[in-house]
């Protein structure tokens, strides 16, 4: 975030003026000073408006719009419109359209419904961007460049002629021979040999389950197709001005999963996310610290933009309910806690008109004289008063390894257990730090891990001999790693580690499975010392370790469910099942306690503590989520920013609901 030349926590959302009236926009920036707004994006759908037909461009509403900005003190993050192709496009160019695996076409009449490897599609979107480029490169309210939007959010994979001709070369690129390609996808199986590149096609509907290296490779060649046409982007905006940073909207949240944000995160300039929460969750402050702590970890522990959230109901769930009173302040600084730099709201604006019209926004329908408005208003003070925060990062000493290669492997057709879902066991196992408040970072799994005492690996189901060697090696050398059942089962290319489970790790586990028994939907069985388990089980044949937990029921009675391995100088745990969640918890805090890992500060239930570093200070953020105020210790001189205020007595106090950031003298503690 050094980059963004925008002072203090960044404050905004997508303006879209072009939906209104041009007397509308200034009382827009009117409201915008009001309520304290520092950045705005702009032109994220404006594709049509810029250029009505091919090659023809009008450039004077943009010209006014940022006139009218800068004249008013607001910077603008502007947008290539790439991610609406207009009509004449297609009508154009009927060949660029997505075709899915069923074989059907779609059509145009939304946002991206194009075919990621549409030659015309890529030659099409990088002349917009480059007029765009060579327009605005010196305007004094551009900052940074918002690429495309939320790549792959509607078409992340295409199933045409096109993609499939650019699949064959992604494949050539990545095997070389025919050989090495059967050979990784274990194409003796069910006669899929391939004896000429061109047999190879995407993974299209078919009568059975397709090959799963296949759908792993295919998925891992949309994600990096998706990436071609970001980098191609960046690369003709930074030509013309090498000075602007670049972002893209990344959507790390409990619903996407089509990209790999490892191979992303490094080509941007500044990594951002759009986060929204799911209605159906009653926690999902919870989602918001996972996703917070994830993004902040991809930007490499660097503080990051939150691109889009909501300031109260979306309009894309099944039922969209508004935010509860407080809701939408303790969202965003909670953003702010785990790393973000700037907040940003999907939209300014709330829509009179298209399929996003019943999505909330700064300026609601109502207007000014609303509860989101008032509280909009009074977010970009609370903001204001956080500026010295910027900058600051995050410490941890506990790392919880996420791969999305190991997520989409796990979700593949044909496992154990389809009720398996890789969300699912992360945040089982993130909960319980969460509520203690250990602070987190995520890791790949051949990141150094040089620095963190604890490793967790509630799901590794796809790990490569890199990947495993290092985590077994973090063990070995003093650490502690923590790893959950059916981890280790796979190389990279979905082959069965033979020899018996859990594969890759067996050894720095010190145990043996020769069966797996997952559960039933429902079925639950009781454990030694209390609680019970479920999802799933396995006949656990200890090799060296010790076991800590066993079944008292069922089909596996005395069986280790889990266990704990001392190797080398380190120790290394086997979670072969899922506790229910008080259970985990206790076993969580074991395991930590053990490793040395303290929390950032103990409070009472229900406060989430988060701890951001900077050179000079700290700054302690305290959220309540509870319906009681609560008391917290903090640092005798410290001061509670929000309201500028000293402490008195080394002591606050949070109300119900409320938050509180408190100014610290910098620790040494790591």
């Amino acid at each position: 975030m050094s980059t963004l030349n925008v002072p203090g926590i960044a404050y905004g959302g997508d303006y879209n003026p072009e939906q209104w009236p041009e007397e509308v926009w200034a009382e827009d920036v009117r409201l915008m000073r009001e309520a304290g707004v520092t950045m705005v994006s702009v032109g994220i759908f404006s594709w049509a408006l810029l250029e009505p037909s091919e090659g023809v461009y009008d450039f004077t509403l943009l010209d006014r719009i940022l006139d009218l900005l800068h004249e008013n003190g607001i910077a603008a993050d502007l947008a290539t419109p790439t991610a609406a192709p207009p009509a004449w496009f297609f009508r154009a160019h009927p060949e660029a359209l997505p075709v899915d695996r069923d074989g059907r076409g779609l059509s145009y009449g939304s946002r991206q419904t194009f075919c990621p490897s549409s030659p015309a599609y890529r030659e099409a979107a990088l002349r917009i961007a480059g007029e765009l480029a060579a327009r605005y490169a010196a305007h004094p309210a551009v900052v940074m460049w918002h690429v495309h939007n939320e790549y792959g959010c509607h078409n992340a994979e295409c199933h045409c002629d096109t993609s499939a001709a650019a699949f064959r070369v992604w494949l050539r690129a990545k095997y070389r021979s025919l050989d090495a390609l059967n050979d990784a996808w274990g194409t003796t199986f069910w006669s899929q040999r391939y004896y000429d590149w061109d047999e190879i096609i995407p993974p299209r509907a078919t009568g059975a389950v397709p090959n799963p290296t296949h759908q792993l490779d295919w998925r891992r060649f949309c994600s990096d197709e998706l990436l071609s046409l970001y980098k191609a982007e960046r690369a003709v905006l930074r030509e013309a001005a090498p000075g602007t940073p670049a972002t893209t909207n990344f959507m790390v949240m409990y619903a996407f999963d089509a990209l790999d944000y490892w191979r992303w995160a490094p080509e941007l300039d500044v990594v951002s996310n759009d986060h929204y929460l799911r209605s159906t969750d009653p926690e999902s402050e919870i989602d918001i610290a996972l996703s917070g702590d994830l993004v902040r970890s991809l930007a490499g522990g660097r503080p990051w933009l939150l691109m889009e959230h909501s300031t109260g109901a979306v309009n894309w769930q099944p039922v969209n309910r508004a935010k509860t009173a407080g809701e939408l302040r303790r969202n965003a600084l909670a953003h702010v806690a785990h790393g973000a730099d700037g907040i940003a709201y999907f939209q300014w604006r709330a829509a009179k008109a298209g399929a996003e019209q019943w999505h909330s926004a700064m300026l609601p329908h109502a207007g000014t004289d609303s509860q989101i408005w008032r509280d909009v208003v009074a977010l970009g003070a609370d903001l204001k008063a956080l500026a010295e925060v910027r900058g600051s990062t995050g410490t941890a000493s506990v790392a919880v390894v996420w791969d999305w290669n190991a997520r989409w492997a796990l979700e593949l057709p044909s496992q154990p257990s389809e009720q398996v879902r890789y969300l699912d066991l992360v945040r089982a196992w993130y909960e319980p730090l969460w509520r203690s408040g250990v602070a987190v970072d995520f890791v790949r799994p051949d990141a150094d891990l040089s620095s963190y005492r604890l490793v967790l690996a509630p799901n590794l189901y796809l790990v490569d001999d890199e990947g495993a060697a290092n985590l077994t090696r973090f063990a070995e050398g003093g650490g502690t790693l923590a790893v959950g059942f059916h981890s280790g089962a796979v190389d990279e290319n979905c082959h069965v580690r033979l020899g018996g489970y859990p594969g890759a790790f067996r050894d720095v586990l010190g145990v043996y499975t020769d069966e797996l028994f997952p559960l039933l939907p429902g079925e639950s069985v009781s454990l030694s010392g209390g609680g019970t388990a479920s999802l799933w089980s396995e006949r656990v044949r200890l090799a060296g370790a010790e076991a800590i937990t066993s079944y008292t029921e069922g089909t596996l009675t005395g069986i280790p469910a889990v266990t704990r391995h001392d190797f080398g100088t380190g120790t290394a745990w086997y979670v072969a099942t899922l506790p229910d969640p008080s259970t985990l918890a206790a076993l969580l805090d074991r395991v930590r306690a053990e490793a040395g890992v303290a929390p950032v500060r103990v409070t009472p239930e229900g406060v989430e503590a988060v701890l951001r570093r900077g050179p000079e200070a700290d700054y302690l953020f305290l959220i309540n989520h509870g319906d009681r105020g609560a008391e917290v210790d903090v640092a005798p001189d410290a001061t509670e920013l929000l309201a500028a205020k000293r402490v008195d007595g080394g002591r606050v106090t949070v109300a119900p609901g409320d938050v509180m950031v408190v100014r610290e003298p910098r620790s040494t503690t790591p």
